[in-house]
């Protein structure tokens, strides 16, 4: 029997959630404990290794092409799981790979670990030992010239020194904007997108717009900021998630959403908490279009999008298909639980979890959920 929640936090008013600084406040879940993003982010991991090949072909050319005799190289949105330093793995023995076939001296290595301020980079960096371990195995010549560095701050701005880099990667990141959108609250700061935390069926067509120009916004100030950061022939890998066409709202990414919504919709229900609370709360999430993303590239005109590939990611990467549901949940809990705790509070979230995981197993009994994930690779002009 489930024992009545206890918020934590004290009642906020309507709009609070419009003021939200993203920036200090959203964070995967740090640590290695249960809930936290370490444990519960294998889909991604999943995902980066499928579309891995793509990664290698696109750092290769820009290696043979460029033979920099030191390569920079960032991860941006690194967070604090063993994904990104799985593939700066990859990198290295990529590109040492790539100095051999032409016979010439692999270069050092300067990586930037970029994320949010409040990320958990001291759980990075106490993996590094390992990582160091990993990587010199099976060598006889030592570890390689590597320098790890953490760059904490937005990458919807400047974070380096102008051409500094030749190499972007960036994995499930970009389709969290900057900010909620302000357009989500009228001129009296109340909200216009009631009873849903995203683009819905029930939103008006404000709601869906108001995605579009942040993230029109945000992309356009992100490829602004890396044309001076990265080198001339550089490139960028992008994967993020997206959707199919121009309809905002699909069995895909969207319907995940939904169902987050009419989780919260059955703890207010119950009283566990205040329906204004759920009007008040909205994610900074969008899922562009191909032609979207094509045309914020073309505007800003800085790079050229040399590969674009998109993928249905179905049920199977996640290691335990049949409790689907329950990794669906521990996986958006991971990511979503500091701005969850700081709206609603922490008690709510085990119950909300557990609503939200049963909610997925159902739906997936009657359809196939499946979201679309975008890979892009682009050269600096």
């Amino acid at each position: 029997m489930r024992g009545t929640i206890t918020s934590t936090k004290a009642k906020k008013p309507i709009g609070a959630n419009q003021n939200m600084d993203v920036e200090k406040i959203f964070h995967m879940t740090g640590g290695t404990g249960d809930n936290s993003y370490a444990r519960n982010s294998s889909y991604q991991k999943k995902v980066s290794d499928m579309v891995k090949h793509i990664t290698m072909e696109a750092l290769e050319e820009v290696y043979l092409a460029l033979t920099p005799k030191s390569l920079g190289i960032a991860d941006l949105g690194c967070s604090s799981g063993p994904n990104s330093l799985s593939i700066i793995k990859y990198i290295v023995e990529a590109v040492e790979a790539a100095s051999c076939k032409i016979m010439i001296p692999a270069p050092e290595f300067r990586v930037y670990l970029n994320d949010l301020p409040t990320n958990d980079f001291n759980s990075v960096f106490k993996s590094l030992p390992d990582f160091y371990r990993d990587l010199s195995k099976e060598r006889s010549d030592g570890l390689p010239l590597l320098f790890i560095a953490g760059y904490p701050g937005s990458f919807y701005g400047r974070l380096f020194p102008n051409d500094c880099l030749h190499f972007v990667h960036s994995s499930y990141s970009l389709h969290w904007l900057s900010k909620v959108p302000p357009a989500l609250y009228d001129e009296q700061g109340k909200p216009i997108n009631k009873g849903t935390v995203c683009i819905s069926e029930s939103s008006p067509p404000l709601v869906s717009q108001a995605y579009y120009e942040q993230f029109q916004e945000d992309f356009s100030l992100f490829l602004r900021s890396r044309s001076e950061e990265v080198a001339t022939g550089g490139r960028m890998v992008l994967i993020m998630l997206g959707r199919i066409g121009p309809n905002h709202v699909d069995r895909g990414n969207s319907f995940y959403w939904e169902l987050f919504s009419r989780s919260l919709a059955i703890l207010a229900s119950q009283g566990e908490i205040e329906k204004e609370d759920i009007d008040s709360y909205d994610v900074h999430f969008y899922a562009p279009s191909k032609d979207e993303m094509e045309a914020e590239i073309r505007g800003e005109g800085s790079f050229e999008l040399d590969r674009l590939e998109m993928f249905e990611t179905e049920r199977e990467l996640y290691k335990v298909s049949e409790n689907y549901g329950r990794e669906v949940a521990m996986t958006v809990r991971a990511v979503q639980e500091s701005m969850l705790s700081n709206h609603f509070g922490e008690g709510i979230l085990d119950a909300l979890f557990e609503i939200y995981g049963r909610m997925v197993d159902e739906e997936m009994l009657k359809e196939e959920i499946n979201p679309i994930t975008f890979v892009l690779v682009l050269r600096k002009l």
